[in-house]
């Protein structure tokens, strides 16, 4: 963090603050000093932010619907930053073209309301690694995937690789309103984030043993993704995209033991799945896989980071 950045001066926003991102930004935030403007969805519950201030003044909910013009704005009045992570709808598919169109919408909304806000300064735009690793020819690349790289939707489609589709289309629409208006926007590309309540459903672990095969299959904790995406709000010198991980799947330990997280009741199985959605479906036979993806980016960015 930059000596000069003084965070009590800084009042930004958390959409949506319900999830496991949101709600531990809004936590972090508050901790270093800034006013938090939490917004919720309409399934987030008011009352998990219960004690987690003991200023009154520094936390304000808000509920806003990503489709709901007027609301969003009414959570970003008078804030500097936004920090968007798109959580899909609790009582509609999260795997089809349904949460694809969902999820650019709702990031064409946000970042429409952000260029209406004149008061604010950077936007921190959470996508995925699942927006970059997927393409064709993805096996035979001399050099490592890293920012610079999209997935290609077409691949994504063709293979019903849904969770790719929607975090491309959504961040590629957010970064031409965010070009065209003027919107000072740096994105997040997360790896698997590892939640107690990750599950073998999870649309990223579709292609997960062909992304383990490729080298490219990432994961992020927490408390590491929460730094970065301060870091790089309060990081002026912060651009474009960011791939944000700390662990790589590329053994057959690691493989075996992210297995067993996510099917704890097969755990005592000897037999193997067959469907691409697991890592257990590919080729462990390999003890060790090379890694073909870059985070040097946000390494690099971190360096001095205060957490």
């Amino acid at each position: 963090m930059a000596p000069s950045f003084d965070t009590t001066t800084h009042t930004v926003c958390v959409m949506d603050a319900s999830g496991h991102l949101g709600f531990s930004l809004v936590q972090r935030l508050l901790q270093r000093g800034y006013t938090v403007h939490a917004s919720l969805q309409k399934h987030g519950k008011e009352d998990m932010f219960n004690g987690i201030s003991t200023d009154s003044n520094k936390l304000k909910l808000f509920r806003s619907d990503p489709f709901d013009y007027p609301s969003i704005i009414e959570a970003l009045r008078g804030c500097s930053g936004l920090f968007y992570t798109f959580e899909p709808p609790h009582d509609q598919p999260n795997n089809d073209e349904y949460v694809v169109d969902v999820e650019v919408r709702a990031a064409h909304n946000v970042l429409e309301a952000c260029a209406q806000t004149e008061t604010i300064d950077k936007v921190v735009f959470t996508s995925s690694a699942t927006a970059v690793v997927w393409r064709e020819g993805r096996k035979t690349m001399e050099l490592d995937l890293d920012e610079r790289h999209w997935s290609d939707v077409n691949f994504c489609r063709k293979f019903k690789l849904w969770h790719g589709v929607s975090k491309t289309m959504a961040e590629k629409s957010a970064w031409a309103l965010a070009m065209d208006r003027g919107v000072n926007m740096v994105s997040i590309n997360a790896g698997l984030l590892m939640t107690p309540d990750l599950s073998i459903q999870h649309p990223y672990l579709r292609g997960a043993a062909e992304m383990y095969e490729d080298g490219v299959f990432v994961t992020v904790d927490l408390p590491f993704l929460v730094d970065a995406h301060i870091c790089v709000y309060e990081e002026v010198s912060s651009y474009g995209r960011y791939l944000c991980f700390n662990n790589i799947i590329n053994t057959h330990d690691d493989a075996v033991q992210l297995a067993q997280k996510l099917t704890p009741d097969a755990a005592s199985s000897s037999s193997t799945s067959s469907s691409s959605s697991s890592p257990e479906s590919g080729d462990l036979g390999k003890g060790f896989i090379e890694q073909k993806i870059s985070n040097k980016k946000l390494n690099k960015l971190m360096v001095n980071f205060e957490a």
